[in-house]
């Protein structure tokens, strides 16, 4: 990083000199490998072309980069000066580019989509902000002359949301995902069902969707007492999803959807109540939490149920991993619902399940095994929560470590791969700072911008394991976030900070250095049109009111009237 930071300076400091000067280099993430020299390139009607080899996404990601250009200058892009050719270099890995910026032109190699989607957006960083807006902008287009060879260090990158506490229009849906193309990241999770709302289109099911997408009302904060009364929810269409599935990986994103299960399935129950153990009635939960009503493990009914919803999803989504949740099935109740059932009692004796503390965790360890045969038959891997560990996990699954990094750790260490998502470091529904008084009303807890940044996924790692961590995701769970100025909020800027974690080599951290191009990506996003938190530079909530002074704190944090 100093030797980069030296050669930044260096080029810099000889642009000076000079005008027209292109803009200072504020990449994030920051790439691998710069080497900047004298000069620049404009690129404001330059020729865009590319190799007869590239693939109908890669052509249509540059022809999206030309239209920027185009809107952004005002002049198309079919013969200025100079080029930007983009070519195949099949030496590259998958998500590896290489750029090359002269002063009569631009070179960018890379082997397949995603390679072409970060070499644009590296570029595109490198510009004016407009180049991210929608009208046109008067300003100097200049590249700085240089080299980039830039790849990622982790294959999975990953951001999640949550539709089913709030629900998000397709719309919405893709602009969480160009934000999350912007820099770099290239797994959404969706988190598709919940107690408080079936949010997927099941066709076999259809009273998945005409009874559980929708609640009688929310609570209001955390008053469980209480509820608005009014009618909520939605639900997507098969159509929908494929429209997002196709949007994403038109971005280089693979989209992972989840179906949490036994546990976190009130809607559904209330939809099929015969599937519970109880038989019910339920109702589709209006308050936050966890219920403690679960799929019955012991009817076999629940698992023609699953197999026919799995079924759709599959036609539906193409990714290796389906997320099948795991989490918060007993909810800390003793007993639990499967300790009383007569169904899952006969079922823990035919499978020699003795009575006791572990019982219930080897129930769940079978109802796990049992959907992750089915989907790996049809050539699809299990991701679950890190309670999936609990007992005796079968072989082949992945395992989401969100209970902090203890479960990513146990999980490397019995050689199971690993996501990190440890709640103390990723979960962007917390506070970003302590003045909560000024900050929209939240779930708790406190996770400023510079504590994203400083996670560092390998820490408590035994020697040799690290190859089981596949990548790492941030949460967003929405049950206090009703609007989409609050969402991008609560997601910007802590996923670039987050996006640095997951792309750069530990030693090419910099929090300085990131911080120092902050200024930058606020230009971007706010070409853009969205929202995002100025916490950082002691700006606090929506309104952006100041932050206390030191004096101030003090006495607002004497006072720890945090409770409402």
């Amino acid at each position: 990083m100093k030797r980069i930071l030296l050669l930044m300076s260096a080029a810099l400091l000889s642009f000076a000199c000079s005008k027209p000067q292109p803009q200072e280099f504020h990449v994030i993430p920051m790439p691998a490998d710069v080497s900047l020299t004298q000069g620049s390139f404009n690129v404001a009607g330059a020729l865009i072309s590319c190799d007869e080899g590239l693939d109908e996404r890669s052509l249509a990601a540059v022809s999206r980069f030309a239209d920027a250009l185009k809107t952004a200058t005002g002049k198309p892009c079919t013969g200025g000066k100079g080029e930007i050719h983009f070519g195949i270099n099949p030496n590259l890995a998958a998500e590896q580019y290489f750029i090359e910026v002269k002063e009569d032109g631009v070179n960018v190699e890379a082997s397949a989509l995603n390679g072409f989607v970060y070499a644009i957006e590296t570029l595109k960083q490198m510009l004016p902000p407009a180049v991210y807006g929608n009208k046109k902008v008067k300003a100097q287009y200049l590249l700085p002359c240089g080299t980039i060879l830039d790849q990622p260090r982790f294959d999975y990158r990953g951001m999640h949301l949550d539709p089913c506490r709030h629900f998000w229009s397709i719309e919405e849906t893709k602009r969480y995902l160009d934000v999350m193309a912007a820099y770099k990241l290239n797994r959404f999770h969706w988190h598709l069902t919940e107690d408080q709302g079936w949010r997927m289109e099941v066709k076999k099911y259809p009273r998945l969707t005409e009874v559980g997408a929708w609640r009688n009302g929310t609570v209001i904060r955390k008053d469980w007492d209480s509820n608005d009364g009014i009618r909520y929810g939605g639900f997507y269409t098969q159509d929908q999803m494929r429209e997002i599935v196709e949007y994403a990986a038109a971005r280089g994103i693979t989209v992972i959807p989840e179906i949490d299960l036994p546990g976190h399935m009130v809607a559904a129950l209330a939809a099929y109540p015969e599937l519970g153990c109880t038989g019910g009635p339920y109702e589709v939960w209006t308050r936050w939490g966890v219920s403690n009503e679960i799929l019955c493990a012991g009817n076999e009914q629940v698992y023609t149920f699953l197999e026919g919803v799995f079924d759709e999803l599959l036609d539906i989504f193409p990714s290796q991993y389906i997320h099948i949740g795991g989490d918060e099935c007993f909810n800390g109740v003793d007993p639990a619902p499967w300790d009383s059932c007569p169904k899952c009692g006969a079922l823990m004796r035919k499978l020699g399940i003795k009575p006791g503390p572990q019982a219930k965790h080897l129930l769940q360890n079978y109802v796990t095994a049992r959907i992750q045969d089915y989907l790996n038959s049809k050539g699809r891997k299990i991701i679950g929560w890190d309670e999936v560990l609990q007992g005796n996990l079968a072989k082949g699954a992945t395992v989401m470590s969100w209970r902090g990094v203890e479960g990513g750790i146990e999980a490397a260490s019995k050689g199971f791969d690993a996501i990190m998502t440890p709640s103390g470091f990723c979960y962007f529904d917390y506070y970003q700072g302590q003045e909560r008084d000024k900050e929209p009303f939240g779930i708790g807890g406190n996770l400023p911008l510079p504590k994203v940044y400083s996670y560092e996924p390998y820490d408590g790692m035994a020697p040799g394991v690290e190859d089981h961590i596949l990548g790492v995701q941030a949460n967003l769970w929405t049950e206090y976030i009703a609007s989409p100025e609050h969402l991008e909020y609560m997601l910007l800027p802590r996923m670039c900070a987050l996006s640095e974690v997951q792309w750069c080599a530990r030693e090419n951290k910099d929090y300085k250095r990131f911080d120092a191009s902050l200024d930058h990506t606020f230009e971007i996003l706010d070409a853009m049109g969205v929202n995002y938190s100025l916490d950082c530079r002691g700006l606090v909530g929506l309104e952006r009111k100041p932050a206390r002074s030191e004096a101030e704190m003090e006495e607002y944090l004497a006072k720890k009237d945090w409770n409402w």
